[in-house]
């Protein structure tokens, strides 16, 4: 990697003519080169500098050469900064000895040898430019690596996300087949029967009292279908978030009543009845068929889970909102659930065993209650039944100024 590397050398001497004749020997483009006129301002520059070599002179007023170095080499920043001695003693001083046990890298010796230091300088800048291009090689291949594991965890997330998609798609195909095939299959099975009968001659299942609980039966069945064919739109609906709700004036204590006869005969069927304590009126802007959705999910959870016990729907005003509460006495739900019940497919495996369904009851209800600017939340404790409350603005929250239009369905 081509790397542009400046590099800074330190030059201590207490002659300001030794440090103008050594600076001119050593200047050369990509250096920057520092003077210090003693081992205390030397100390200052290698505080706020990073210098690829050092070129002190030993005989120094106040703190030597040597001192400096040992100061130099107990410090952290600077311990690696190579130092090279330069003398005007005589050789048999045995300055260099003492020189290298401080730490210097080289020592030179008055007069100095112009070829000999320009030398020996661009050996350590080299040294010095091979080590920061390393350095910076080596930190970018650590960057490198980092990205290329956190690709790998992002993949990794992807892959784990695209699974459970691929097994969401089938448990949800399978659960389509089966709630669809168990009303098809008793369609089947009694227009089989009826056939058997008129072949036979046997008029007797199809008279005028009879038919009325036929064709109630055959309803039933169709609703269960409609109905499923109905949640699935509205959560592909959801999904390009094309679900809409056109809001009108609504007397939700009268809906309410609505829905609780309309699903008399289910909750017989259950073993359960449903009592509902509401006043004379209640009125708002909301879409009622959208709210209608919400109770009759609401109840219908209710008494699949109930166990055939009562239940109970009370709906009053608090403040500037209805609130709905429908409370059963049945399996109940665990707090670790209670979050992703109003998620997509999710159900509890309690909520398995009872009663076959799609999970999508629950994640419809809170869409269209977040539509209408509301809330949803359930209180509830395994086997101690379940209570989910409804909360709905009176009026409908003011549209953002671009989606001023209704979305169609």
């Amino acid at each position: 990697m081509n790397i542009d590397i400046e590099s800074k050398l330190l030059i201590v001497d207490d002659l300001p003519e030794n440090l103008l004749a050594l600076e001119a020997l050593i200047r050369a483009p990509g250096r920057l080169v520092y003077r210090a006129d003693s081992a205390d301002a030397a100390l200052a520059l290698l505080l706020e500098h990073e210098f690829a070599l050092a070129i002190v002179d030993v005989q120094m007023p106040g703190m030597n050469g040597f001192e400096l170095a040992e100061l130099m080499r107990g410090t952290e920043r600077t311990r690696h900064i190579p130092i090279i001695f330069v003398s005007a003693a005589g050789r048999e001083l045995n300055y260099a000895f003492q020189g290298y046990e401080s730490g210097a890298v080289d020592f030179l010796h008055k007069p100095l040898d112009p070829h000999a230091v320009v030398s020996k300088v661009n050996v350590f800048v080299d040294l010095y430019q091979h080590r920061k291009a390393l350095r910076h090689e080596m930190e970018s291949l650590a960057a490198a690596h980092k990205k290329q594991e956190e690709l790998v965890q992002q993949l990794q997330q992807t892959q784990h996300e695209l699974e459970r998609a691929v097994r969401m798609r089938d448990d949800f195909m399978s659960m389509v087949s089966h709630e669809l095939r168990t009303p098809l299959n008793t369609l089947y099975l009694e227009a089989q029967l009826r056939q058997l009968h008129l072949s036979k001659g046997n008029l007797a299942n199809f008279t005028p009292e009879r038919l009325p609980t036929m064709i109630e039966r055959d309803q039933r069945q169709i609703r269960n279908m409609v109905r499923l064919i109905d949640d699935m739109l509205d959560v592909t609906r959801m999904r390009r978030d094309a679900l809409s709700i056109k809001t009108t004036p609504v007397d939700l204590a009268t809906l309410a009543q609505a829905v609780v006869e309309s699903l008399r005969h289910q909750a017989e069927a259950a073993g359960s009845v449903i009592t509902l304590a509401a006043p004379a009126e209640l009125r708002g802007e909301w879409d009622e068929f959208r709210i209608e959705q919400v109770l009759t999910n609401l109840l219908t959870n209710a008494l699949r889970y109930g166990g055939g016990k009562p239940v109970e729907m009370v709906v009053q005003q608090v403040g500037n909102t209805a609130q709905v509460a429908v409370r059963d006495q049945g399996i109940g739900i665990a707090p670790e659930d209670q979050g992703r019940i109003f998620e997509q497919f999710e159900r509890t495996d309690d909520s398995r065993k009872h009663a076959a369904g799609l999970g999508l009851g629950l994640y419809i209800t809170r869409k269209i209650v977040t539509l209408h600017g509301g809330q949803i939340g359930v209180e509830s404790a395994p086997g101690e039944g379940s209570r989910f409350v409804v909360d709905l603005p009176l009026q409908p929250p003011a549209p953002p100024a671009d989606t001023q239009k209704e979305t169609p369905l």
